[in-house]
């Protein structure tokens, strides 16, 4: 399950305007009912048309925004980037302050924002203002309700701050300022409160790209060799650890090491499924 909704569900609250000043509160028995079934969906298409269902069904609903983000989410999972885009859009014009939407934004402007684009600049300006949004943001967001615990809320914290930085590090490769975008990357890997692969993989692509194989080879080993790591990232890590090696031998050469194209688009540069 996307991170995304591991913090939804964990940050209810937070889909609502002031961050959990108050928490929306069904209004009655089939409200209920249609909430439950949006939360307990097992797919991305159930999650859809759950989260529709309660929309539709309960206009003045005060899930409105956590549904909306979870169909943004859902949509994002299905690989379907113009409709994330649409639900978190929707979703920040119902709650102005949802940070995880601004997240998700951010990362999705980021990773689909092209060298020949007309508004390449505004769309990495939006991405890296939306992701220090995000970041003020979380600093101080509330805990959600009593039944989550400190360490839980803590812990989901600094993993929704990492991603900000992990989006950040996406709009400085889109700039090419390879040296601050490893930089991004790695502080979304120390702040995480467990390291995502993902991250790792883009930090070793940025190792590699201002010239640092040996930093970027300790960090896809890493990868290569951690248990439980979705079998494409380690495919990706394994072809960025033989760039670090071509790197490496081609050091004493005419070209710097940071100037050398990759032989296939860096793993930093496009989405990774995580």
């Amino acid at each position: 399950m996307s991170r995304f909704i591991l913090t939804a569900a964990l940050a209810l609250a937070a889909a609502l305007p002031g961050l959990a000043q108050k928490q929306p509160t069904p209004k009655s028995k089939a409200e209920v009912e249609a909430i439950q079934a949006m939360l307990s969906a097992k797919d991305p298409d159930s999650r859809i048309k759950a989260a529709d269902d309660l929309i539709t069904k309960f206009a003045d609903t005060e899930f409105k925004p956590f549904a909306l983000f979870y169909t943004a989410v859902s949509y994002q999972q299905k690989n379907d980037y113009d409709k994330m885009v649409i639900y978190a859009e929707r979703t920040l014009e119902a709650d102005p302050k949802h940070y995880q939407a601004m997240t998700m934004l951010a990362e999705g402007l980021a990773q689909h924002t092209r060298e020949n684009d007309l508004d390449k600049e505004e769309k990495l300006g939006r991405a890296e203002k939306l992701a220090k949004e995000a970041q003020e943001l979380i600093k101080t967001a509330a805990k959600p309700n009593p039944q989550v615990t400190d360490d839980q809320w803590n812990a989901a914290k600094k993993d929704m701050t990492a991603q900000t930085f992990e989006a950040l590090g996406l709009v400085a490769m889109s700039r090419k300022k390879y040296d601050e975008a490893a930089t991004d990357f790695k502080t979304a890997i120390d702040t995480s409160s467990s390291p995502d692969p993902a991250a790792m993989l883009r930090l070793g692509a940025a190792y590699n790209l201002t010239g640092k194989p040996d930093e970027a080879i300790v960090v896809l080993e890493k990868i290569m060799n951690a248990p439980d790591v979705n079998p494409t990232i380690k495919q990706y890590a394994q072809a960025e650890r033989a760039r670090s090696v071509q790197i490496k031998s081609k050091a004493s050469g005419s070209a710097p090491a940071a100037q050398q194209p990759p032989a296939q688009p860096a793993p930093a540069q496009v989405e990774v499924k995580k």
